[in-house]
């Protein structure tokens, strides 16, 4: 017999809850389920009361880190502190118990707040429609190159590739393969920006679009945009904007304005879900007026009496990308959030954003690389060549950081940057909170002159010291092992 698992809590008999007898006819569980499917003996779980079972619980919780405990500067990520008022409204019963297989007449206010937040968004974009469809940024991407697939085959050439920008998300060379595209690369010139001469190389008639983030992932605007437009259109091709870093432009710029032809959006990074560990993500695009026969269907139809229902008769559609309509909680999240800033409201988001990377970067600039000067957009890239020199490495100052009580910014990435830190210090950090994290940085920075072994041994104070990370990827451990066995 397989020895009993002793757990570090608990004691045999305790329990935190008792369950009442199955009242349900036909109930029995010996009946429901066939022998095949049923436990031949009881599981080994840990028996504890109620009062360990919720500390056990809120111990876990404290030991990880969140934007609400802690300055989160993730680049590209913007990891930014969400208001809890929208977790109450997408948590409203008229919200959480509509079915999606319910008919659009039972609906009707869930298919309002999905029609205005197209237009909210189709507006912010200065673009001309919208498909809510997309559960997170890449599918969205994956949804643009297929509405961008369809384009070119209704006007009998479906094109064979897609240029990409070296500072490019590593989702947009991915997506664009699995729509069927080759990929082609071109070098940032020395600004960082897109090297006008190289993208003029490549462009050509078999050119399907150029996937473009702007600000691009350093940080700078690519101020020479309405040039490129005009490049990529001479050859038929299609502009295409990677929205993840849209809390730069919110109110400010609006991509359509300076030529892109789709754009694909975080909900969960720019309008106000909390996100990290997987989910919950959207990620509408924005398309024009041209490309709108093609998006997913059903779309949301708004008919004479005022009503709405769904639009199925599409048919250049390139069908659905979503088993439903979108992960309607975060849209719920996402309306809410543009209606109580308004226009006004949510150039400030972006001005603050702004403000807080370039204050960010004038006080720790100095004692770091910066690769690309300049004042940058929301986020900045440092570079750790300067303290590689004394045998640390940004990965080596990104732990030490979590000695001092904030999580590590992003971290080789942009690849294009050597021992690269990407830092996103998003507009609701105060002037406070921005400068305790300079001061951190700078502490690290210190040591890595005078106790690089400090540093080079770090972290010191989280629940684990530093992991292989590459085996803990690729051979995770993940039973349980009571301590000291």
């Amino acid at each position: 017999m397989a020895e009993r698992i002793i757990y570090e809590l608990g004691s045999k008999g305790r329990r935190a809850v008792d369950l009442p007898e199955l009242d349900v006819p036909g109930g029995n569980l010996d009946a429901i389920l066939p022998a095949g499917a049923r436990r031949r003996t009881v599981p080994m779980l840990p028996e504890v009361d109620e009062l360990e079972l919720i500390r056990h619980f809120v111990r876990l919780s404290a030991l990880n880190h969140h934007v609400e405990k802690g300055f989160y500067p993730l680049g590209s990520c913007t990891m930014k502190a969400n208001p809890p008022v929208n977790e109450v409204l997408a948590s409203l019963p008229g919200f959480t118990g509509a079915h999606p297989l319910w008919p659009a007449r039972l609906i009707q206010g869930s298919l309002r707040l999905m029609a205005e937040l197209e237009c909210m968004l189709a507006e912010i974009c200065g673009l001309h429609a919208v498909t809510l469809q997309p559960a997170a940024g890449a599918h969205g991407e994956l949804t643009g190159l297929m509405v961008v697939r369809a384009y070119h085959e209704n006007r009998g050439n479906p094109r064979k590739r897609v240029i990409i920008p070296d500072s490019a998300h590593g989702t947009n060379p991915a997506s664009a393969s699995l729509v069927g595209y080759e990929t082609v690369e071109i070098k940032s010139d020395p600004d960082g920006l897109v090297d006008l001469a190289a993208l003029e190389r490549v462009l050509d008639e078999d050119t399907a679009v150029f996937m473009l983030t702007n600000p691009n992932t350093l940080g700078l605007f690519e101020r020479r945009i309405c040039q490129i437009q005009k490049m990529v259109h001479a050859k038929g091709a299609l502009l295409y904007m990677d929205g993840a870093n849209m809390n730069a432009l919110l109110g400010i710029v609006r991509p359509g304005d300076t030529g892109f032809d789709l754009v694909h959006l975080n909900l969960h990074k720019t309008f106000s879900t909390p996100h990290g560990g997987g989910g919950p993500g959207s990620g509408p695009l924005v398309v024009s007026k041209r490309l709108e026969p093609f998006l997913p269907v059903p779309r949301i139809a708004c008919r004479q009496d005022g009503t709405y229902e769904w639009d199925w008769d599409r048919p250049q559609s390139i069908g659905k990308v979503m088993t439903w309509w979108g992960n309607f909680a975060v849209l719920v999240r996402a309306y809410a959030y543009i209606r109580a800033l308004g226009g006004a409201g949510l150039a400030e988001v972006s001005e603050g954003a702004i403000l807080n990377a370039n204050y960010l970067l004038a006080l720790v600039g100095d004692r770091f690389d910066l690769p690309y000067s300049g004042p940058c957009m929301h986020e900045f890239v440092l570079s750790g060549d300067r303290q590689k020199k004394r045998g640390i490495r940004t990965l080596d100052m990104a732990k030490r950081l979590l000695d001092k009580g904030v999580h590590a910014p992003t971290v080789y990435f942009p690849i294009i940057v050597s021992e690269g830190m990407m830092i996103e210090p998003t507009e609701t950090e105060s002037r406070e909170s921005v400068e305790s994290f300079a001061r951190a940085l700078l502490e690290v920075a210190d040591e890595v002159e005078h106790d690089p072994d400090l540093v080079h041994g770090a972290p010191y104070t989280t629940p684990v010291s530093r992991l292989d990370e590459t085996r803990a990827a690729r051979q995770p451990d993940l039973a349980y092992k009571r301590r000291g066995a």
